[in-house]
């Protein structure tokens, strides 16, 4: 019974995803769509980038880089805006997981020599918005965005449009948030000589550069899970053991909750009424409980206006954790860091997300009037 509570205890989001999905099957009984619930291409994708970035950690290049970061810096703040705006613009190419999953277990390697709590939950919390709000700039930043894109047909143009104004509304919040941070002097301890692998480190490199393809659709994604499995095989069986299998099965658990809400005729109907000309906030809102991804998918059917619903779903991946899957990426990571205070970290976030939400929302609205 304790280690069962410790686990409820350690795996809060899991365990909630769980019952969601449980309770949700009780009114649809599993069948065959179920299988159609779940997005195997997240899902592999996933697994084979936290098996890349474990490659690349062990080959010691992380160890590296954060030593020459901490060198370079100068400051504490110097050093979180380096990584904050890293996931910002990083996450316009590569999507808002895959900059988080680079940057944020770095970051947190970067902060194991710096005696400063306050800022390693600020930094990592801002690194999140950072890469849900810069992901939103572009039609590939995203799954929601790549979804809503091609469904209604948008232009460049349109797309540039709709998410201009609000990405550089961000970006300056951002900026001013990491002005939070203290210009204290960044502490450079010595460390033993890491030695690093060069030929892993290669193979790691290109298999990074495999799992980007396939976010870009330029590769079949089981073909990026199979080469990271055979890559951790042959060069270390261990890599397999430090991928976040419990991350995954939250992703499995809510694509089961998704997917059942969906199939509930109250449900549709209750949305068809309150969407109309209520495309933004009702987004919004629904991302909060749900994720924007899945929001986009099932909003999509109640309304033409597509413009507005790609703005609120993505503006929508501010707030809870599970507004944006991408924020469990880095809750996960946070959570196992050593010393970590989960309690104040999820306070942390809480008050920075829900304050940017509720100040984008008033300016998105208050554009909105003008033109």
């Amino acid at each position: 019974m304790k280690k069962v509570t410790v686990f409820f205890r350690s795996q809060p989001v899991l365990v909630i995803s769980c019952a969601a999905a449980l309770i949700t099957m009780f009114f649809i009984p599993p069948d065959m769509q179920y299988i159609g619930y779940c997005n195997f291409g997240v899902l592999a994708e996933l697994f084979a980038l936290m098996t890349a970035v474990a490659g690349l950690r062990g080959a010691g290049l992380f160890e590296k880089l954060t030593t020459a970061l901490l060198k370079r810096a100068g400051t504490l703040r110097h050093l979180s805006q380096i990584f904050i705006f890293l996931c910002f613009f990083s996450s316009m190419l590569v999507t808002n997981d895959v900059a988080l999953i680079t940057f944020v277990p770095l970051t947190l390697m970067a902060f194991a020599d710096i005696e400063d709590e306050k800022s390693r939950i600020l930094t990592v919390v801002l690194e999140t918005v950072a890469a849900n709000l810069g992901s939103m700039m572009t039609p590939v930043g995203n799954p929601q965005n790549l979804f809503l894109f091609d469904k209604y047909e948008m232009s460049g143009m349109q797309f540039i449009q709709t998410m201009l104004p609000a990405g550089i509304a961000s970006l300056l919040c951002l900026i001013l948030l990491s002005f939070l941070i203290p210009k204290a002097a960044c502490p450079v301890k010595e460390h033993e000589k890491v030695n690093m692998s060069a030929a892993r480190t290669v193979v790691w490199a290109l298999m990074f550069a495999v799992c980007v393809a396939a976010v870009f659709k330029l590769l079949p994604y089981w073909v990026c899970a199979a080469a990271a499995a055979s890559a951790a095989l042959i060069l270390d069986r261990g890599l397999l053991l430090k991928v976040d299998y419990c991350l995954l099965a939250t992703f499995v658990f809510f694509f089961v909750f998704v997917g059942n809400i969906a199939r509930v005729d109250a449900v549709n109907a209750f949305f068809s009424d309150i969407l109309k000309n209520n495309e933004v906030i009702v987004s919004a809102l629904l991302s909060q409980v749900i994720s924007n991804v899945p929001a986009s998918v099932m909003l999509s059917g109640f309304t033409q206006n597509g413009t507005a619903l790609l703005l609120g779903v993505n503006l929508g991946g501010l707030g809870t954790p599970i507004a944006s899957m991408a924020s469990l990426i880095s809750l996960q990571f946070y959570r196992k860091a050593k010393d970590a205070k989960t309690g104040r970290y999820l306070a942390v976030f809480s008050a920075v997300n829900f304050g940017l939400l509720a100040l984008l929302l008033v300016f998105c609205f208050c554009l909105d009037l003008i033109l």
